[in-house]
């Protein structure tokens, strides 16, 4: 099929080349040339501006955007839709937050064109592995973009589906990225009461590699965890900071709304605010609060 990606970021770039790898007539957009370069490279044709990227197309157009959630995405879609014409398709592929996918995607209809939202997984690992695609839409549209799912995915018959209209596709790729929260944490805190069992010398390597096979709590992100070990044992150089994406909070906030408790969730999104403090105000307060009632000493800072 004949389609074009839009931003070329680490993500966007490497589903364009597993595209064109799986036979796909690419357009490439983005705003800087760097990427588009690598792009031409690819076998793809670089389009500089939103209206050479439809110029370069033919009705009905398929137009892939791979952006930052928010302002981004949504300035980006209403800029391209001034170059399309009714009954083109809109695929947002990004983390959009899906209450603004479910709006937006009922803006677009109302216009006449169609629109496909997915949530896209699979990282700087998917050009080799391939993506796991959780897609909303019309039944019918989704049906029509069925190649292109089909090379994405790991499988042409696996790692893909069409989970509901508009919205579900990144309403089910939030609850995915909260999920992973809880085990990333859950899989740090065990490995640091490993670490800190310092009389059994316990290598952290090596039991991650048991683990990996066999164990209840094989994964890709157990595998993951083992390969960064095997690269740095001790974690030197790795400073104790976690950015959050915004998909933890949103899953969250979701589950506020709806009264459905995530306690393991709630905590993981929590550990990963506290890692981004330089000084956290309330570990002080703990501090000083013993201080004021037990006499107990505090440690000053230096």
């Amino acid at each position: 099929m004949r389609l074009a990606i839009l931003g070329l970021g680490r993500m966007g770039f490497n589903m364009l080349a597993r595209l064109r790898r799986g036979g796909h007539a690419l357009v490439a957009f983005n705003r800087s040339p760097g990427p588009l370069e690598r792009a031409a490279a690819e076998g793809a044709e670089p389009a500089p501006t939103l209206r050479e990227v439809a110029a370069k197309l033919s009705p009905p157009r398929i137009c892939w955007t791979m952006l930052p959630a928010g302002d981004v995405t949504e300035q980006f879609i209403t800029a391209l839709t001034e170059f399309l014409e009714p009954g083109d398709i809109i695929i947002d592929g990004g983390n959009s937050y899906y209450k603004d996918t479910v709006r937006r995607g009922d803006r677009l209809v109302r216009q006449g064109f169609r629109f496909v939202d997915v949530g896209t997984s699979g990282g700087i690992w998917g050009l080799t592995e391939g993506y796991s695609l959780m897609i909303g839409g019309e039944a019918e549209t989704v049906e029509s973009l069925r190649p292109i799912f089909a090379t994405l995915a790991p499988a042409p018959d696996r790692g893909w589906g069409h989970v509901g209209p508009h919205g579900a596709g990144h309403f089910t790729k939030m609850v995915h990225n909260g999920i992973e929260y809880g085990m990333m944490q859950a899989f740090a805190e065990g490995f640091a009461l490993m670490g800190g069992k310092t009389e059994f010398h316990l290598d952290l390597r090596q039991i991650a590699e048991i683990w990996r096979h066999g164990s209840v709590v094989r994964s890709w992100l157990l595998d993951l965890t083992a390969r960064a070990l095997a690269e740095n044992p001790s974690l030197e150089g790795i400073a104790p900071y976690v950015p959050d994406s915004g998909e933890g909070r949103w899953t969250v906030l979701e589950s506020v709304e709806q009264g459905v408790p995530l306690p393991v969730i709630a905590l993981a999104l929590a550990m990963r605010f506290r890692s981004q403090e330089d000084s956290p105000f309330a570990e002080k307060l703990l501090a000083v609060m013993r201080e004021q009632f037990g006499g107990h000493a505090v440690k000053r800072e230096e």
